[in-house]
């Protein structure tokens, strides 16, 4: 079959489009597309689409999740244990139907609490170092220390709540839930961030909000270079200054709706500041990057 299909694209046969060059020629680039299996729409003047429904009664819970008692709580010693075994651990508490699990002495583990699609109370109480809770649907998550790079990468639901500093590349790619740090942050804070909301209490570094795609950040302290660079939709409201702002992100104006959000946000989280919210600044997407096709540079080689 190979050959034989290597034999057609000799003689000019194009078996993905079902025609020869020569009639793949003679069509529009829209056809030439289609024929291809690939797609040509232009997203021009359209905000992110709302893919499901708040009020749905039914899909919140994985069907192999397990049923936990909050009030049913242990502690898990991590001294002297890979990271893959802690892991372990955790689901097997869950399995017991421990809803309340402590973690003890992570010392900077790396990868801990990773992938949990489940209904959780999870203490961390110290510090973990990169990639900590990442992948995860459902948990309320609390750490007693610091996290290093990427926390809570690819967040779907849940809370996430740092007592004190973080590390670069702060909820990467999340999706939903809270993600919160008291203290500062890193560079590229909320990078590709795709919903939810980050609440940074202190300072965050440059590149935040870089290609934003939906969601709200807030950083009470100051934002370091390139805020919201290239950023598609989404909102930073940031209380302290600016060191300056990316491509396409642009100043926007303080609603009643964006003060009473962040008051009660802030508030739910324990870092109001003291002279409320009206001096927040809100950052948005400019829209000028909104025109463009979802064409890979060696996809548009065949058709074009």
């Amino acid at each position: 079959m190979e050959s034989m299909s290597v034999m057609a694209e000799d003689m000019g046969y194009d078996p993905r489009a079902g025609k020869t060059r020569d009639e793949i020629e003679g069509t529009t680039q829209e056809d030439r597309a289609r024929d291809l299996g690939m797609m040509s729409e232009q997203l021009k003047n359209r905000s992110m689409e709302v893919f499901f429904e708040v009020g749905e009664d039914e899909n919140f819970v994985y069907p192999y999740a397990d049923m936990v008692d909050f009030n049913k709580r242990t502690e898990l010693d991590c001294e002297g244990k890979p990271t893959t075994q802690v892991n372990k651990d955790i689901r097997a508490l869950m399995e017991e139907g421990y809803g309340t699990i402590v973690l003890k002495n992570p010392r900077g583990m790396h990868s801990v609490g990773v992938g949990i699609l489940n209904k959780l109370n999870l203490i961390i109480e110290g510090s973990i170092g990169y990639f900590g809770v990442g992948l995860i649907d459902g948990p309320n998550v609390r750490i007693k220390g610091r996290v290093g790079w990427s926390c809570a990468e690819n967040m779907m639901s849940g809370t996430v709540l740092i007592e004190k500093n973080a590390g670069s590349t702060f909820g990467a790619a999340m999706r939903g839930g809270d993600l919160v740090c008291r203290g500062s942050v890193g560079s590229r804070t909320g990078i590709d961030q795709k919903g939810g909301t980050i609440i940074v209490g202190g300072d965050t570094g440059a590149f935040s909000g870089f290609m934003m795609q939906r969601g709200r950040m807030v950083v009470c302290g100051n934002a370091g270079k390139n805020l919201g660079d290239s950023m598609y939709d989404g909102t930073i409201y940031v209380g302290g200054e600016i060191r300056d702002l990316g491509v396409d992100a642009v100043p926007a104006e303080m609603t009643d709706l964006d003060k009473a959000w962040l008051t009660r946000k802030l508030t739910q989280y324990d870092l109001m500041p003291e002279k409320g919210v009206d001096h927040f600044t809100k950052i948005v997407a400019g829209k000028m990057l909104w025109n463009y096709d979802n064409l890979e540079p060696n996809e548009k080689k065949l058709i074009l």
